[in-house]
């Protein structure tokens, strides 16, 4: 980017990947209110976070490959201009149908900032520099979840919910104005026409080692993305707590996602990659296990085992998404979309089921969080070692991998 500094570039691209946070976490405290304001199913309020997600997924899939045609700044200006427009449509709705229409719009620019964020960074970045600042983008990123509830949830309690939208609609123009100064990161172009760059995707379906990885690592998001649309219903409803309450709790929740890739960082000046990844990954399935184990008489039991979830999730996706992408060499675009699709896509469906009406949703999420960290762990004991990558200091004496396809 020129000779704009490298601080500068963090924070732009971790406002830019705090986006799905941003447009989620801080109006979480009004949805049982908004459930109650518009007399509605608690599982047709939360279709404005299904909704957002899938259409996020979805719109992804087109900007990579546009980004790799034209570049990453133009779809960006466009993208988190209509993020700025349909925050404003949001905070005017008038009913549930009317807010569910404006988040599918909102979903369709920020999506848009995710998936092109990270296609910046492998722009910029070589592979053992990336992995570094994306653990410090990943920390400052945590502070979006960790803040956004809370902020919320004085906002709804002092004001209205049709503030939060407001204050996301701010936060859009300065990630506008940030785009708009910056130079444009992709050096070379791939000249292809919209349509035929959409084939890209088949290209990175034929790469088994990208695609492998990939779905294994999204297979922990399940127990995530499920306590971010259950959490409001478990310690409002459930635990009768107010909006500020909540906020605090799924703050000391998002302090987590913060420490683990601060943890990472640390441990992987002196630790090789893959054994830290493998203790993330043992991680969740034993916090998950803990959450299976507890009797849920105090919101602590759902909080500690949550808290440890998140905290080695957090620990593992900076390395994870880097080892993913240092399996493509072309189409670093697209392939940074999938990465971000398959992620909300696991997401979306784990947000669906958790709102279905179970007897015990804690229960349930200590199922997925089961579930999905023994699954990866599995993954990653037997496949683990082909991704050794020779840019690991602790790996240099290893048989460098297979290329990928």
């Amino acid at each position: 980017m020129g000779n704009v500094p490298v601080p500068r570039i963090m924070f732009l691209l971790a406002l830019l990947t705090a986006f799905p946070a941003l447009s989620t976490d801080m109006y979480l405290p009004a949805l049982p209110y908004l459930r109650s304001l518009w007399n509605v199913p608690l599982m047709v309020v939360n279709l404005t976070l299904i909704c957002f997600f899938l259409t996020y997924c979805l719109l992804m899939l087109v900007y990579g490959p546009i980004s790799d045609r034209f570049g990453r700044r133009r779809p960006l200006l466009v993208g988190v201009g209509i993020f700025i427009v349909a925050s404003g449509m949001c905070a005017l709705a008038d009913s549930v149908h009317t807010l569910i229409a404006a988040r599918i719009l909102q979903a369709s620019g920020a999506a848009a900032a995710s998936a092109l964020s990270l296609a910046i960074s492998k722009d910029l970045f070589e592979s053992q520099l990336r992995a570094r600042l994306m653990a410090y983008i990943a920390v400052i990123v945590a502070l979006a979840p960790m803040l956004a509830p809370v902020i919320g949830g004085w906002v709804i309690h002092h004001a209205s919910w049709r503030w939060v939208f407001i204050f996301q609609g701010i936060m859009g123009m300065i990630a506008w104005v940030g785009v708009y100064r910056m130079h444009e990161s992709l050096k070379q172009f791939e000249p292809l026409s919209v349509g035929r760059a959409m084939l890209v995707y088949f290209r990175l379906f034929r790469n088994r080692r990208y695609t492998g990885l990939l779905l294994a690592m999204s297979l922990l998001v399940f127990p995530f993305f499920a306590f971010i649309a259950g959490s409001p219903d478990i310690y409002m409803t459930r635990f009768g707590m107010d909006e500020r309450q909540f906020g605090y709790f799924f703050g000391f929740n998002a302090f987590a996602f913060m420490c683990g890739p601060v943890v990472f960082s640390r441990l992987s000046r002196r630790v090789a990659t893959a054994p830290l990844l493998t203790v993330a990954f043992a991680g969740i399935s034993a916090s998950s296990l803990l959450m299976l184990i507890w009797p849920y008489d105090s919101p602590w039991r759902l909080a500690l085992p949550m808290w440890g979830i998140t905290f080695f999730l957090g620990m593992s996706r900076p390395p994870s998404n880097n080892l993913i992408l240092d399996q493509v060499n072309r189409d670093v675009g697209a392939a940074s979309a999938l990465i971000i699709f398959t992620f909300m896509t696991f997401g979306a469906i784990s947000m669906a089921l958790i709102s279905l009406q179970w007897a015990d949703k804690i229960k349930v999420l200590g199922l997925l969080g089961t579930f999905g960290g023994a699954a990866t762990l599995l993954f990653w004991l037997k496949y683990g070692k082909h991704y050794f990558m020779e840019s690991d200091p602790a790996t240099e004496n290893r048989p460098t991998p297979p290329a990928a396809a």
